[in-house]
């Protein structure tokens, strides 16, 4: 395992168990205490003035309250310990306690470091089947020892890949959080970009408009100024949308955390307003929408809507003069979209290698859409895009 290039001793813990490493230390001085009185027979009180014994239990069995927090240290403690018991031949169970410790180096430790330990252990099961082992027993009491030193590097092991496999999981689950949150960021920025943009730009044309005739047409000028007012509330109610003041319906509609009612998400049925509002900011705007718009699903109006909002804005913006005609054509299974105007030939919008055809392009390859844009041989500009809305995707688009 490496951290930072680096080899380390043990494996790290996921956060959740580093944060409870001393938590466990009860737990572990539980376990302790219980090893050392199940071992602790009437045969290992040690007579007035021979602690020895006692000394060996206390060294084989106390280790273990520190296992979690250093499990090879407790490991060669303990085998130290055991080491001792042989050469002064004094058998003791507590030496069973081996096992827990060679247990934690598999969960916590490297493989090298649990390979090293667990050889370790099995040369001392040799060792102590070769001097303790009942006449002739040598075999079986060897076997015994080894499946019982096999078993707990096994468990060892298996816990510390089912470790490994919930840490996956955990990295897993907050890699996707995280992509869903760029997600969600990256529909915010396109949805600001096209309510300010456009709201901004239909603002300064009917701003524009007044100036110009205020003295010799004040009404017009009075009517341009309310233009511009209701221009403005209706930015600040799309943005309050955008950023998630209110929680979207399954149909697409929003509803305000006040109470005061549904505001649906602009669609393909407010294309009419806007190319009002368009044309009231100096843009001569021709609609033709054909199929049925009830067919489509929500997300994929808002699509369209964005969509000829955005070509709309940059017509406005750069083709000073011209007018233009938005296409939708509406089937079950597709939505297409075009916009043209015939602004001067060769004259393209300062937007479209910008944010705006960066936006177009993300919504419409949503739906594995394709879109052009352009400008036309004989002058103008021309945004043509064809959303699949057919079969799995419908209703599946992102906005």
């Amino acid at each position: 395992m490496n951290r930072g290039d680096r080899p380390v001793a043990c494996l790290a813990a996921p956060t959740r168990w580093s944060s409870m490493r001393w938590s466990s230390m009860p737990a572990d001085a539980l376990l302790a205490a219980v090893v050392f009185l199940a071992t602790l027979g009437p045969g290992q009180v040690p007579a007035r003035g021979e602690p020895g014994p006692l000394l060996l239990q206390v060294a084989l069995v106390v280790p273990l309250v520190w296992r979690r927090r250093a499990p090879l240290t407790v490991f060669c403690v303990i085998a130290a310990a055991a080491a001792i018991q042989w050469v002064a031949d004094v058998q003791l169970p507590a030496d069973a306690s081996l096992l827990v410790a060679l247990y934690t180096v598999g969960a916590r430790c490297t493989w090298r470091r649990t390979l090293v330990a667990g050889l370790t252990l099995e040369a001392g099961a040799l060792l102590a089947a070769a001097r303790w082992a009942p006449p002739g027993q040598f075999p079986f009491t060897a076997a015994a020892l080894t499946a019982m030193t096999a078993a707990a590097l096994a468990t060892g092991l298996w816990m510390r890949a089912r470790r490994a496999y919930v840490t996956s999981l955990e990295h897993d689950r907050e890699q996707r959080a995280r992509l869903a949150v760029a997600e969600e960021r990256a529909r915010m920025t396109r949805d600001m970009h096209d309510i300010v943009t456009h709201n901004l730009s239909v603002m300064v044309a009917l701003a524009d408009s007044a100036a110009y005739v205020r003295h010799g047409a004040p009404e017009q000028a009075v009517a341009a100024m309310e233009q511009i007012a209701a221009t403005g509330r209706q930015a600040l109610d799309d943005m309050r949308r955008s950023l998630g003041v209110g929680e979207q319906g399954e149909r697409g509609e929003f509803v305000r955390q006040d109470g005061a009612g549904l505001h649906p998400a602009p669609g393909i049925a407010e294309l009419g307003p806007l190319t009002a509002r368009m044309r009231a900011a100096g843009l001569p705007t021709r609609l033709e929408v054909t199929g049925d718009p009830e067919a489509i699903p929500a997300v994929a109006q808002l699509t369209v809507y964005r969509l000829v909002q955005e070509a709309l804005t940059n017509a406005l913006r750069h083709a000073a003069g011209a007018t233009a005609e938005v296409r939708v054509r509406l089937t079950p299974r597709c939505a297409a979209v075009e916009v043209v105007d015939d602004g001067r030939p060769g004259l393209a919008p300062g937007d479209a290698h910008g944010r705006g055809l960066v936006g177009m392009r993300e919504r419409i390859s949503a739906y594995g859409g394709t879109l052009h844009a352009g400008p036309l041989p004989g002058g103008g500009w021309r945004v043509a895009a064809s959303l699949d809305i057919g079969g799995d995707r419908a209703g599946e688009g992102r906005a």
